[in-house]
């Protein structure tokens, strides 16, 4: 029995689908961010809160899968809650309900406790620790921490200028960004057939305002499987940074 949880409720948007009249991607992880930020909200450490200490949270790797994606006018509940702490990072978990309390997806992230000022991770205060409390049950059963190898000889490649729109109050790209940067370099025909299952996603390294970034993707599906997999590199121009890998499964739509 899940516990220590925290429930946020939304109602899908006509700006939030996609061309094909489902949430995209991008809203789902959108959401789940807005349900991490109540959820800090809720115990009196509110992101601005924390941003006027100069601190913040930061994704450093995740996971995101979907079995359906809600369509206009849904309404969905996102459920969270801490699985773990260390001293400077938080496990979450999190389960996204259809109005039937169906469970239609599923994403755990790892966040690191952050100086905004002085870029480097300081420790969670106990406060927030005890206020939220955990709960050790797991949403989905993958480890995040795994690395995840930058695209060699990538079959896609695209290049995006990283503008002022793209940060966030971190003062860097936000990862939502990330992840659709990866997902313009997959082609045409994957996005018209298929929807995305699932992203698994490391963020090595920052990107600001003003870099030019380039998207790598690799086909690195096998010849037999009914789901198409691929591999993704988020790297900022003339450099070796690599600021995200990333894997992507994409099932055949119904």
């Amino acid at each position: 029995m899940i516990k220590n949880y925290f429930d946020k409720q939304f109602e899908l948007r006509y700006f939030e689908m996609n061309e094909f009249g489902v949430a995209s991607p991008t809203t789902i992880l959108t959401l789940l961010e807005e349900t991490a930020a109540d959820h800090c909200y809720s115990i009196d450490y509110g992101l601005y809160k924390l941003e006027k200490e100069n601190i913040g949270w930061v994704l450093v790797s995740g996971i995101m899968q979907i079995d359906k994606y809600p369509k206009y006018k849904d309404k969905i509940t996102i459920r969270t809650w801490i699985s773990k702490y260390s001293a400077i990072k938080g496990l979450r978990e999190n389960l996204i309900y259809d109005e039937q309390n169906n469970i239609i997806g599923r994403a755990k992230g790892l966040w690191v406790f952050f100086d905004i000022g002085k870029r480097m991770p300081v420790r969670i205060f106990n406060d927030i620790k005890e206020k939220w409390s955990f709960c050790s049950e797991e949403s989905i059963e993958h480890n995040i921490t795994k690395k995840i190898e930058a695209v060699n000889n990538p079959d896609y490649e695209l290049k995006f200028e990283a503008h002022k729109y793209d940060t966030d109050m971190i003062k860097h790209v936000n990862n939502i960004r990330y992840l659709q940067w990866a997902l313009e370099s997959v082609p045409d025909e994957i996005i018209e057939n298929y929807y995305l299952y699932s992203i698994d996603g490391r963020f090595t390294a920052e990107a600001k305002y003003g870099q030019t970034i380039i998207s790598s993707t690799k086909d690195e599906t096998y010849a037999q499987s009914l789901d198409k997999s691929f591999t993704h590199s988020i790297r900022i121009k003339g450099t070796d940074k690599i600021c995200t890998t990333a894997k992507t499964v994409w099932r055949k739509k119904q």
